[in-house]
Order: C-alpha cells, then structure tokens, then sequence
C-alpha cells in the first residue's frame, strides 16, 4: 500500500534522474522522494524501457522503484480508467496513470499536462512550473 499522496508520473521520474528541471522542481520532488511516494506499475514498465536507458540509469531506477510504491492496477483503478477513458478519449497508458492517483486520492507529479489537464478529479502539479 502506498505511503504518502504523490504518485510520480513516467516524464516527471526520467526529469528528475536526469536533473533536467528546474531546482524548485528538483526541491520539491527531493522532498517527495524522501517521505515516500508512489508510481504507478505502466509508469515502472515505461521507466524501464525508456530507449536511452543506461546502465548507470537503470541503476538510478533500481533505487527510485525499490522505494516507490508500485501501485498495480486493480479493479477500481480498471472502472476508472474505463471512465477517463469514455469520457476524455485519453490514450490507455495514460487513462490508467491518471487512474491510479485519482483511486488513491493521490496528487499526480507530471510535466504532461497536455494529456490530463482536461480530467476533472485529477489533481497534477508539474514540477516544472514551481
């Protein structure tokens, strides 16, 4: 069961490893990270088969989901993800990302507001924009 509130979106962990936002950004998740959060499993699947994936990343990965809490998908998450889904006409990876947090009560972490801005209920903070 996850810990704490945040679940960390797929573009906001490879951001973060990267040290590619800004150092508010960075704070802020620094933050997250070390009080316990959570990620979705699609998150950890494209975490992982990201194509620019090194050894020393793959690494960092290791660490960052072996804290994390990886959230599976259940069968509430499925109902909402048919929802968002139905509704928002939102890719299927997505829909269950955005799922996840929504399940949970979670504040999702994501610099891609593009795909979830429209989704009433889904809370995001991008850490791009602190």
């Amino acid at each position: 069961m996850a810990t704490k509130g945040y679940l960390i979106d797929t573009n906001a962990g490879i951001d973060y490893l990267a040290e590619a936002m800004p150092e508010k950004g960075l704070a802020f998740l620094d933050g997250i990270i070390d009080n316990g959060y959570s990620i979705s499993v699609i998150s950890r699947i494209e975490l992982y088969a990201y194509s620019k994936l090194t050894e020393q990343d793959k690494e960092s990965l290791d660490i960052m989901t072996e804290q994390a809490s990886v959230l599976n998908i259940n069968d509430e998450i499925i109902e909402k993800t048919i929802e968002i889904r139905k509704t928002y006409k939102t890719k299927l990876p997505d829909a269950i990302i955005a799922a996840t947090p929504m399940v949970y009560g979670f504040t999702m972490i994501s610099r891609n507001l593009k795909d979830f801005k429209n989704i009433t209920g889904l809370e995001v903070v991008n850490p791009h924009d602190l």
